[in-house]
C-alpha cells in the first residue's frame, strides 16, 4: 500500500486562498456618514491650528475622537478614517497608497468613486478608495500643483506638471470637463528600463536591440512613435543610455522623465503662464536656445508643434544623432504628422521642399506599440529611403508580425528580419563599427 499524503490522511480538502482589498464603504458601509465624517474631521484641522504642544497624531486622533462621539463605530473604521485623515494631511488624500504601489503605472480619477489604474498594461476600475465629492479631487489636484508654482482655476482650467518624486500629472476641470475635475497621473519605475528588460519581455529581438545601438552610436537622426501610453519615452531613455559618456547632451521636455545616467547632461523643462508671471517658454524656445549651447546631441521628450520645424533645422545643420518621440499610429504617419507640424510653424515653403527637409533630416523611424494583451513590441524599425513620385519612401528593416490570440488571450507573432541590406549601414560602417557585420553581410 502506497504512502499517503498528510491531506489524503485526514481527508483535508484544499481550496483556494484567496485574499481581497476591502473597499472605504465595505469597512464603512454608511456612505453618507463616512463621507460626512471625513469632511468634518478634515474641516476642523484646516480651521484649527496644530498646537505646539502636541504631536500630529496626537492631534489628529483628538479630533477623531471628538468627531466620532456618539457614533457606534468599529475598530477597523476608526483606523481606517485615521489612515484616510493622515494621508490627507501627509499624502495627497485618497490616491496617497496607490502613488507608493510599485506595481501601478497610471492612475485615472475620473469622479469621486471612479478611479481606474493601470497595473502590467491593463487598466482596471480600484474599488479599494474614493474622494468624497468633486471639491475634494481639486483640493487634492491643487496640493499637488502648488509647490510646483502652478495653479488650477475657471481662468486657468489645465494643467500637466510633474511630482518632485517624478510622476506626471495632468488635471482638467469645468468648464472643460463636463462631468468634474479629472486627473491623470502617470507613474515611472524608480528603476530605470534597460535594453534588457526590453529582450526578457519580449519586446524586441536582440538583433533589433544590437541594430538600434548601432544606429544611435553612429548618429543617426531617430524618430520614436506610437499611441499613448506604447512606451515612447521608456524607448527614448534605453536608447539615450546607449550615447558616449564624453558627449554633451541636451534634453528637452515638457516634464521632465527622461533619466539619463551620463556625467554631461542639461535638462531644460518648459513653462506655462501662471499667476506671478505671463511668460510661456515652449518647446520651440528650449529647441532654439539649445543651439546656443553647444550639443552633441539634442533629445526632445515630444514633438507636437511648432517646434518641428527648428528640430528638423537643428538635424539638417550638424546637430546629427538628435533623437525625438511623437504619437502617430505608424511609420509613415508619424511623417505625415512631423509634416503637418512645420506647415504650423507658419514657414512659406511648399510641400515638396517640406518633404525633401524631413527625408535629409531624418534616418530612422521606430515604431512601438502596446497590444490588446498589454504587452508592449517595437512593431517596426523603418529607414527613409529618398524620396519617389513627391512621397516619401520608407524601407522597413525590422516588423512584428500579430498572427492572432493564444488561448489565454495574448498575442501570438513573430518579429521579422527583411532580407535586404539597409542605406543605413553604409553610415554604421563608415563610423568603424561592425557589431552588426553578421546580421547584414551573410
Amino acid at each position: 500500500m502506497g504512502k499517503k499524503s498528510l491531506t489524503k490522511a485526514f481527508d483535508i480538502k484544499v481550496g483556494n486562498n484567496k485574499t481581497s482589498v476591502l473597499t472605504d464603504y465595505e469597512i464603512f458601509p454608511n456612505k453618507n456618514l463616512l463621507d460626512n465624517l471625513r469632511n468634518i474631521i478634515i474641516q476642523n484641522i484646516i480651521d484649527n491650528k496644530i498646537p505646539k504642544d502636541k504631536l500630529l497624531k496626537e492631534y489628529i486622533d483628538e479630533i477623531i475622537d471628538t468627531t466620532l462621539e456618539g457614533y457606534d463605530i468599529s475598530n477597523l473604521a476608526r483606523t481606517h478614517i485615521y489612515t484616510l485623515i493622515e494621508n490627507e494631511i501627509n499624502g495627497y488624500g485618497p490616491i496617497t497608497e496607490l502613488l507608493s504601489d510599485e506595481d501601478i503605472s497610471e492612475i485615472m480619477v475620473n469622479a469621486p468613486d471612479e478611479i481606474y489604474i493601470e497595473i502590467n498594461g491593463n487598466v482596471v476600475k480600484d474599488e479599494s478608495v474614493s474622494f468624497i465629492n468633486n471639491d475634494h479631487i481639486l483640493r487634492t489636484i491643487q496640493r499637488m500643483i502648488q509647490p510646483l508654482g502652478r495653479t488650477i482655476d475657471t481662468s486657468n482650467p489645465m494643467v500637466d506638471s510633474r511630482l518632485p518624486s517624478g510622476e506626471r500629472i495632468n488635471a482638467i476641470i469645468p468648464p472643460l470637463s463636463i462631468k468634474g475635475p479629472v486627473l491623470t497621473i502617470r507613474k515611472f519605475k524608480k528603476d530605470t528600463s534597460t535594453i534588457e528588460d526590453f529582450l526578457r519581455n519580449g519586446t524586441l529581438t536582440p538583433y533589433m536591440a544590437r541594430f538600434l545601438e548601432a544606429c544611435v552610436l553612429a548618429r543617426l537622426n531617430i524618430i520614436i512613435c506610437g499611441g499613448t501610453g506604447a512606451g515612447k519615452t521608456t524607448l527614448l531613455n534605453i536608447l539615450s543610455s546607449f550615447i558616449e559618456d564624453d558627449e554633451r547632451i541636451i534634453t528637452i521636455e515638457d516634464a521632465a522623465e527622461l533619466k539619463l545616467l551620463q556625467n554631461h547632461v542639461i535638462s531644460l523643462e518648459t513653462r506655462n503662464s501662471n499667476y506671478k508671471t505671463q511668460s510661456e517658454i515652449t518647446i520651440r524656445d528650449l529647441v532654439r536656445n539649445s543651439l546656443r549651447m553647444r550639443p552633441d546631441r539634442i533629445i526632445v521628450g515630444e514633438v507636437r508643434g511648432m517646434e518641428a520645424f527648428d528640430m528638423l533645422q537643428a538635424m539638417n545643420t550638424g546637430h546629427d544623432g538628435s533623437l525625438t518621440t511623437l504619437h502617430a499610429n505608424s511609420n509613415i504617419d508619424a511623417l505625415n504628422r512631423l509634416e503637418s507640424m512645420v506647415l504650423m510653424a507658419g514657414m512659406d515653403l511648399p510641400v515638396s521642399a517640406i518633404r525633401e527637409y524631413i527625408s535629409n533630416a531624418i534616418n530612422l523611424v521606430v515604431h512601438i506599440d502596446r497590444l490588446s494583451d498589454g504587452r508592449r513590441k517595437i512593431t517596426s524599425i523603418s529607414e527613409i529611403a529618398g524620396i519617389k513620385d513627391g512621397i516619401i519612401q520608407l524601407k522597413e528593416i525590422f516588423s512584428f508580425r500579430q498572427l492572432g490570440l493564444t488561448k489565454n488571450g495574448e498575442v501570438d507573432g513573430e518579429f521579422i528580419l527583411y532580407k535586404r541590406r539597409p542605406s543605413v549601414f553604409g553610415i554604421i560602417k563608415s563610423h568603424g563599427i561592425d557589431s552588426i557585420d553578421d546580421i547584414f553581410l551573410r
